[in-house]
Parts: C-alpha cells; structure tokens; sequence
C-alpha cells in the first residue's frame, strides 16, 4: 500500500483548498507524514493593450500578498493542529502557480501531491485550464484531486 513520507498541498485558501488540506492531514496522521503547505502569489500582469503599471506598483503589490498570505497560512497551520497531531510547515511563494507547485515538489522530494479542484467543467474548462489540471499532468509523483 502507497505511505507517503511527504506530502504538497497548494492553497489558494478556497473552500476547495480546505477540504484538501483535510485530506492531507488525515493520511499524515494515518501514515506519520510531513505536511508542506504552499500558496503561490500569482504576478498580476504588467502591461494590458498600450498601458504598462511601474515595476515597483507590481512588486509592493506582490510584496503585500505575500505578506497577507503568511498570516493566512499560520492560521490554516494553527487550525490543523488543533485536531492532528502532525508535522506542517509552510512556505509562501510569487509566480506561475503550476510551475512553482511542481519545482517545490521537485525540491522537497514530495511523495504526493494533495490539491483542490474547483470542478470546471465544459468550455470553461478547456478555455481557461486549471492549476490542478496542469499539476495533474505534468507531476513526477501521484497527486490526489480533491472535489
């Protein structure tokens, strides 16, 4: 039977986010994983037809998600701890949310990843893609999609 030792969750703080994060906890506990908690601040796009936003508006804007985001993931890590007795840590990361999902995978010798799916469907669903969608495909280890 598949253990995993380690084990990536990728939060956007969304209801289906939560439900993974549940997930998560409960095969850590069941199999003594580490959980790594990963929010990836995605960079707002500079330049729209023929106006451009200063790099540095970009940069104190990505700056104060990252930060916003931080208090965010000590208090998801504080409410799983509550109930598990497990190992977690967090990280909080800025650009491409797939590709940075996939590197820190890579980095951490993740196990499994564990992530949300917020269930697109149709048109939708081939127009625009997903995070989980592109983590699907392209990881190097099993990755569990929670609905």
């Amino acid at each position: 039977m598949f253990a995993p030792k380690s084990i990536l969750v990728p939060t956007d703080f969304s209801e289906h986010s939560d439900k993974a994060i549940k997930q998560a906890a409960d095969i850590a506990e069941q199999n003594s994983s580490k959980i790594y908690l990963l929010h990836v601040v995605d960079w707002p796009q500079q330049c729209a037809v023929d106006y451009c936003i200063a790099e540095e508006t970009i940069q104190a804007v990505v700056e104060k998600s990252k930060n916003e985001a931080t208090k965010k993931m000590k208090e998801e890590v504080e409410k799983v701890l509550r109930t598990k007795k497990i190992d977690i840590s967090f990280e909080v990361k800025s650009g491409v949310p797939h590709q940075e999902i996939l590197k820190e995978q890579a980095e951490k010798k993740v196990d499994l990843i564990v992530i949300g799916s917020r269930g697109r469907t149709g048109i939708a669903r081939i127009l625009v893609g997903s995070v989980a969608d592109r983590v699907l495909h392209d990881a190097k280890c099993p990755v569990l999609l929670v609905r």
